[in-house]
């Protein structure tokens, strides 16, 4: 799409659309959703608020390393690219605010010789990444690209890890990246800053990846899958956040944005209601066995039910990066009160249909691995972390097995112990086994009222020790796995009340109580530096099965691994 065309054909639905009611609906069929191309100037106003759009302009030197000729010499083809675009080169950087948080924008254009990555594109990537650090500002970049331009050689192979290397400056920072990926993107630009952002966005249908199709096919005649290397089939396998229509992309994009960048405002977190009881002796005793069947109720609110009562803006992300995006674990970033917060939590459902997509909240690799990611981030941008426990347990199957099951659960409980920011668990339904403590290693653990937290299901203890999982009331009664007695334990720190008939019977008050008791645990932590945070954390853990422990050493923590 181009602003001086008249019509357009849509080339998955072959309609033939007007060109100014195709500009109204930012460049989008109305027939079918398809995304026609922008330009570079098209996606800065599109993204940009009203009235706040400036271009940074740069003199770049003309360059033709190789004095490389096709036929053709390559600075004719420099030359004709510019008269057809009116551009210098394939990427246009700018100043602007999105959703009112400023800015530095980056935004590709096919058009200019395919977007590939030249010695001047990767000079302007690598300056737009220089202003933002300089200006503490977040990165935006929009990338259109078909790789690396062959007529520079290996002089364009080069920008690959110069721009690599300006992405890891922002990440040493702290400031927020996000990369949104346009169609088509690939080769150099997808294997380096493309994919190197906090937040991956994808526009629908986006093609992405290192080699196309094409070359695919034809090299190693390998018969590719449908819908390979779209938006959609990324999402599903983990490499981008969210896959976001263009109406709706200044609004999500400026709350990622928002929640990232103002995360250090004075006064986030203030006074709040003191709900949890710490004193066993102002709980009523409660029947193991009933606590256990209570925690199980499918009524009880979910992750996803908490995160939509309890939070504010918030986005959930996608995707562990490496090759998955398990549903039984959830999580993203958004504002409780005015604190800026990551949350992660195992998720069931309610229904048979919800249980079974959610895998009846149990994780396999890829979740943990989503889980650590998230923290990371976390990490990065100096956010606390929320995490809610609801699971039976890590998935168990062959796949999870395969795939290092147990490797990637003692990784992330050893980040979780590391990490340089305020961590607090509220275990809301079953807590159980290491599948529970692998996002639960925190400096707050808090049960709520009618949620059990246990080292295996009771049927599972009764079936190994007493031989007759029939047994199980008698299991749970001995491995004392309801709040009460978790209390008295000091294996948790306090309890949260639930309505009268349980959190099942009136979701927004349990929401409330669990809203309540975070701010507070949140509040009293805002006080501590990351170095008393990480030794009070690590001596939280030491002492469980020791007599006395040595005092922990106040020295620096090294930060997330």
């Amino acid at each position: 799409m181009t602003e001086t065309q008249e019509w357009a054909l849509c080339r998955k639905c072959r309609a033939v659309v007007y060109g100014k009611r195709l500009a109204r609906n930012h460049g989008v069929c109305p027939q079918c959703g398809a995304c026609f191309p922008l330009t570079a100037h098209q996606w800065l106003d599109l993204l940009a608020d009203r009235d706040t759009l400036r271009l940074i302009e740069t003199d770049l030197p003309a360059a033709d390393p190789l004095s490389f000729s096709d036929g053709v010499p390559y600075t004719e083809r420099l030359d004709q690219a510019r008269q057809a675009t009116g551009m210098a080169e394939a990427v246009v950087c700018a100043r602007m605010s999105i959703g009112d948080t400023p800015v530095v924008v980056a935004a590709m254009d096919f058009r200019f010789m395919g977007g590939s990555l030249s010695g001047a594109v990767g000079e302007l990537i690598t300056r737009a990444a220089e202003t933002a650090l300089a200006e503490r500002l977040p990165l935006v970049t929009v990338t259109a690209s078909g790789g690396v331009r062959m007529q520079e050689g290996v002089v364009g192979l080069m920008q690959m890890a110069k721009t690599a290397q300006a992405m890891q400056q922002l990440d040493e920072a702290g400031l927020v990246t996000v990369c949104l990926i346009t169609d088509p993107t690939y080769g150099g630009v997808a294997a380096s800053y493309a994919m190197l952002g906090d937040i991956v966005i994808a526009e629908p249908g986006a093609r992405f990846g290192f080699a196309g199709p094409r070359v695919i096919a034809q090299t190693i005649r390998q018969e590719l899958p449908a819908g390979f290397q779209t938006a959609e089939f990324l999402l599903e396998r983990g490499f981008v956040d969210l896959v976001c229509p263009r109406a709706r992309l200044r609004e999500r994009l400026g709350r990622v944005l928002s929640v990232g960048a103002r995360r250090n405002c004075p006064g986030n977190v203030g006074p709040a209601e003191q709900v949890v009881i710490r004193d066993p002796d102002r709980l009523a005793e409660q029947d193991a066995w009933q606590a256990v069947r209570r925690a199980r109720h499918v009524g009880r609110p979910t992750t996803s039910d908490y995160l939509r009562l309890i939070l504010d803006d918030f986005e959930e992300l996608h995707g562990d990066r490496v090759g998955g995006d398990c549903p039984a674990i959830v999580g993203g970033v958004g504002r409780l009160g005015r604190e800026s917060v990551v949350v992660i939590g195992h998720e069931k459902g309610h229904t048979p249909a919800e249980l079974a997509a959610h895998n009846f909240g149990m994780p396999n690799p890829a979740g943990y691995r989503k889980a650590a990611r998230l923290m990371r981030l976390a990490a990065k941008w100096g956010m606390p972390v929320v995490t809610l426990v609801d699971t039976p347990g890590a998935y168990p199957g062959v796949d999870a097995e395969l795939q290092g099951q147990a490797t990637v659960i003692a990784e992330t409980l050893r980040l979780m112990g590391g990490l340089p920011v305020p961590l607090v668990t509220v275990v809301t339904g079953e807590g159980c086994s290491g599948g529970a403590l692998a996002i639960a290693v925190a400096d707050r653990v808090l049960i709520m009222e009618n949620a059990i937290y246990t080292v295996i299901s009771p049927e599972g203890c009764a079936a190994i020790l007493w031989k007759d999982s029939a047994a199980a009331p008698a299991a749970a009664r001995a491995l004392r796995v309801d709040a009460r007695s978790l209390l008295a334990l000091g294996v948790v720190d306090g309890v949260v009340p639930e309505p009268p008939g349980g959190a099942e019977s009136d979701h927004p008050e349990a929401a409330a109580l669990v809203r309540a008791a975070i701010r507070a645990e949140l509040s009293d932590l805002a006080t501590r530096d990351p170095a008393r945070l990480v030794a009070e954390r690590r001596a939280r853990f030491r002492r469980f099965g020791g007599q006395s422990a040595p005092a922990p050493a106040l020295s620096h923590p090294g930060g997330p691994q």
